[in-house]
């Protein structure tokens, strides 16, 4: 059985998986923010991400809808805080994503609509596969990463973690992306990128 869920964050993200935990009949006792917000679903604000802990953890999960285009590493501490209290993550799936029985999908996972993941393929814990991610076979995503919408991986692309990869960008085979790196929006990878830097262009280059 399901259990009622608060939402952390109350912006586009947040947005777009509430509408799809409404969708699928979701029990939403909430959402909390820095501060008080009205919310264009009509939830309740729960208050500050500290209000949380009044919840028994064995009694609610988490949608972790916090983004990471500007702040990456706060989406990762938020699950970190929280999972370290026992505390659960939803992992959400938007019922036209295809996703091969093969798959693994992490604990707190998002994918978005239209996605397709394919044969062999594992996705850490935390991740965020945006609308119409295409990952081919037996791709390996680290925890806390953001693929943004359109993104392809050809296969056999590792991602580490807490990475980002920008709207419509394309990786192509056996390619390595390192941890806390950022990809470019519309760039083509064709050499791997080193752990904390960025690569941008078509072909990308790698900067620091």
């Amino acid at each position: 059985m399901n259990k009622p869920v608060i939402i952390v964050g109350n912006g586009g993200h947040a947005a777009v998986i509430t509408e799809i935990l409404i969708e699928q009949n979701r029990s939403i006792l909430g959402f909390t923010a820095p501060e008080k917000q009205k919310n264009e679903f009509g939830l309740i604000y729960l208050g500050t991400d500290e209000n949380i802990e009044s919840y028994d953890p064995k009694e609610i999960e988490i949608v972790n809808c916090v983004g990471s285009i500007n702040i990456p590493e706060k989406r990762r501490d938020i699950f970190h805080c929280y999972k370290s209290k026992g505390y659960s993550f939803v992992t959400v799936k938007h019922p036209s994503a295809i996703i091969s029985s093969s798959v693994e999908l992490g604990e707190g996972v998002h994918v978005m609509a239209g996605a397709i993941i394919q044969t062999g393929s594992i996705v850490n814990e935390n991740t965020i596969l945006n609308t119409a991610v295409s990952i081919d076979h037996h791709c390996h995503i680290a925890e806390h990463c953001h693929l943004a919408p359109r993104v392809t991986l050809s296969g056999n692309v590792r991602v580490g973690k807490v990475s980002h990869i920008g709207v419509g960008s394309t990786v192509i085979q056996n390619i390595q992306i390192g941890s806390y790196v950022m990809i470019g929006a519309g760039s083509l990878i064709i050499r791997n990128v080193r752990d904390c830097h960025r690569a941008y262009g078509v072909p990308a280059k790698e900067v620091k």
